[in-house]
Formats: C-alpha cells, sequence, structure tokens
C-alpha cells in the first residue's frame, strides 16, 4: 500500500502512509454475543494501517467509533489468569512504592472491571474514582466498595473536576481515535497541580511490526503506539516523563510522567525509536504479515485436513484476529476461556463458541494454539491438570 491518508491523531501532521489493510472485521471482539447467529451477523468495518512519517504513531485510518457499544457486556478483563494477576500485583506494588502513592485519591480512566483500581486502593491505603462505560460495580471487591466512586461512562473534559492525585490510564488510549485531543484535555483537567502523576499502559508496537502480528491488529484498537511516538505524544501535551519502559513480557508499554513547566518535557529516552527505524519496521510488517497469514492459514488447514482437532486458548481479540483474517471456520473446534463471562458464549465474526478448559476433557483436542505466548506455561499446567497432552502452539 502506498495510499496517503488525513491527518495524525496525535500530531496533526498530514500525509500518513497506509501499509496494511484487512476487510470486513468485527468492529467488536470482545463483546460476545449469545448466540452464533448473532455473533456471525455481528456489524463489520475495515482495518487500514496507516504511519505518520513526522510522529512514528499508526493508526486505523478507516476507524468509525460511531459503530462501538461499549457497556457492561463488553468482557475485557484478564483477570483470571495467575500469570496477568501476578503482573498487575507488581506493577501496583512497584507504582504504590516508587511514586509514594499512598493516602492519595487514584483516578483510573478507562477502569474496565476495576481489579487494578481495587490494587491501587488496598495496597497504598488509597480512594479510588474509576470511570468506564464497561465498569460493573457490582463485580468491585466488596470489602473496597465504601472507597471508590465508579462511574459507568466514558471520561471527557465534562469529568475534569474528578479527582486525582495519580491518574491511571491503562489499556484505553489504543481504542481512541483521536488520541492527541484526549491527552491535551487531560493535562488541562490537571492544570497547575504540578504534584499530579499521569500513568500510561498501551500495547507495545514495535513487537507487532517486527513479528508481523497481524493477530494484534484488529478494528477496536485504532491507535498503535510505539515507544516513539508514545513519548513524543505524552512531552507535546505537556509532560515530562519520570518512566518509559516495556512490561508483561515486553508485550506492554508503562510510562510514569508529571506536569512539565514551559520548556522543560525533556529529551529523548534510550528506549525511543527513531523514525527511520521505525519506517524500516513497518516496511518488514508488510512483507512479513502476508507470510505469517499463508504460514499459519496453511498449518491450520493441513491439520484439518489430518482430521486433528484444533482448539485456541483464548477468547478474546487475538482470537477473533486471528480466525477473521484465516477465514477458518470448521477448522477450529472451539475457543477455550479461564473467564467464567465469556464461556457459553460466541465470538463475533465467526461465531466460534467459547467453552470452559473442562469442556476440552470431552473435546479431546490435538492441538491447542495459545494465543498469547505469555500464558504458554500456565496454558500447559492447565491442560495437564485436566489430563490432556495435545500439542501446544502459540502464537508469536
Amino acid at each position: 500500500m502506498s495510499e496517503r491518508t488525513a491527518a495524525c491523531p496525535s500530531c496533526g501532521a498530514g500525509g500518513m502512509r497506509e501499509f496494511y489493510g484487512a476487510r470486513g472485521v468485527p468492529v467488536h471482539s470482545v463483546l460476545l454475543m449469545p448466540t452464533r447467529e448473532r455473533a456471525v451477523g455481528y456489524p463489520r468495518g475495515d482495518v487500514r494501517l496507516a504511519a505518520c512519517a513526522t510522529c512514528g504513531f499508526i493508526s486505523n485510518a478507516a476507524f468509525d467509533p460511531s459503530v462501538h457499544e461499549y457497556s457492561p457486556e463488553y468482557e475485557e478483563t484478564q483477570g483470571y489468569s495467575s500469570e496477568f494477576n501476578a503482573f498487575a500485583d507488581r506493577l501496583a506494588g512497584r507504582l504504590v512504592e516508587r511514586y509514594g502513592v499512598r493516602g492519595k485519591t487514584v483516578l483510573e480512566i478507562g477502569c474496565g472491571k476495576g481489579e487494578f483500581l481495587a490494587r491501587m486502593v488496598e495496597l497504598g491505603g488509597n480512594r479510588g474514582v474509576g470511570i468506564d462505560p464497561a465498569v460493573v460495580p457490582e463485580r468491585f471487591p466488596e470489602p473496597l466498595r465504601d472507597r471508590v466512586e465508579l462511574i459507568q461512562d466514558f471520561w471527557s473534559p465534562a469529568y475534569a473536576d474528578l479527582p486525582g492525585d495519580f491518574v491511571c490510564c491503562r489499556h484505553t488510549l489504543e481504542h481512541l481515535g483521536d488520541v492527541g485531543r484526549f491527552v491535551a484535555d487531560l493535562r488541562a483537567a490537571i492544570g497547575a497541580r504540578g504534584d499530579v502523576l499521569l500513568f500510561l499502559e498501551v500495547p507495545e508496537t514495535l513487537r507487532v511490526l517486527d513479528e508481523g502480528a497481524f493477530w494484534d491488529v484488529y478494528y477496536e484498537h485504532c491507535s498503535y503506539f510505539t515507544p516513539g511516538s508514545l513519548a513524543r505524544l505524552v512531552r507535546r501535551s505537556g509532560f515530562e516523563i519520570l518512566e518509559l519502559s516495556l512490561d508483561f513480557h515486553d508485550q506492554y508499554l508503562v510510562l510514569v510522567a508529571r506536569p512539565a513547566s514551559a520548556g522543560a518535557a525533556g529529551t529523548p529516552l534510550p528506549i525511543e525509536e527513531d523514525l527511520d527505524d521505525l519506517a524500516e519496521r513497518v516496511a518488514r510488517f508488510e512483507t512479513r504479515a502476508p507470510e505469517r497469514i499463508e504460514e499459519w492459514r496453511r498449518r491450520i488447514a493441513g491439520d484439518a485436513r489430518s482430521g486433528r482437532r484444533v482448539v485456541l486458548w483464548g477468547g478474546g481479540s487475538k482470537a477473533v484476529a486471528f480466525l477473521t483474517t484465516l477465514g477458518l471456520r470448521d477448522e477450529v473446534i472451539a475457543l477455550a476461556d479461564l473467564n467464567p463471562f465469556k464461556q457459553g458464549k460466541f465470538v463475533p465474526g465467526t461465531g466460534h463458541e467459547v467453552v470452559s478448559p473442562e469442556r476440552l476433557r470431552e473435546i479431546r483436542p490435538d492441538v491447542v494454539v495459545a494465543m498469547n505466548p505469555a500464558y504458554r506455561e500456565e496454558i500447559r499446567r492447565d491442560l495437564a491438570r485436566l489430563g490432556l497432552a495435545p500439542e501446544l502452539l502459540a502464537l508469536e
């Protein structure tokens, strides 16, 4: 692809270059359906990834936010995985200790079901405010409910007066189209309070580009950040970066910043890639992604022809992108997931059922494909507990 698109949603520069496309993908991946028919007929949209040569930001040029229906039925949590919970516990503990988040008010924008907010409240003796259209107050830990305020809505400048000494925004920016305006609005809401800290966590995109990881590209994620593009956005919006690093098996970017005085935003950090490096990686993805698509299509088709029963482990966005990009149907029997709120539901696009791991005793899979290699050993242990020893593969 070489088509030029409109202005960059991060820095406003024109002439973003499209480099990858996927047509007819479900506009939601983890808003699971009660019936296969509804799942198969769920609305679809296109992905047209484009890169900005000025700031390095990558976005879906075809993104339309009006098609989304974030609600309490949106089941995004990874909180049923011991591997993920151990990571979240470590992260919350580190933030509380390193930045003295004790006796403070933690404001989490895009708090999901509130698991991380609960950790920050409990570990630091803090109070919490969480805002998210998908929050379910009844699922917040009961002993902590009197120390939090939960708001079922999107954050906007209308909520600029919400209290917050530590403003947390985890896995939310990638769902927003106009990220430049959003971060600028956050900075304006903080105003002259120089002691407020901003914590951001987003998926890291250099890995996606290097691996040709087409399964990490889906409609809900309209914004893709590298260390450099995230840092440039945050500095440009009036923050000084205190920390920028990789976490969770190098899949996530974590950033801590504070309001900057005029001209004190700082200089690039060693982790930040330059724009020439990013351009090379984008070019690599253009070649690598189609190769990976063909490799996996051949592999799954070959297993199906041989009568081998294939199951995907993970009923979330990676699985939906994997299935829809490869055009898989009967070649995959089901999707296993630890989250009981997903079990018995059907994923948008292909309509595959999400089942409990225990159901695999009946299915007896020959091949299990882990949608995230971070969970491979956890999955291996769960399979062994079930008395199963299929071939275990992972997307990587």
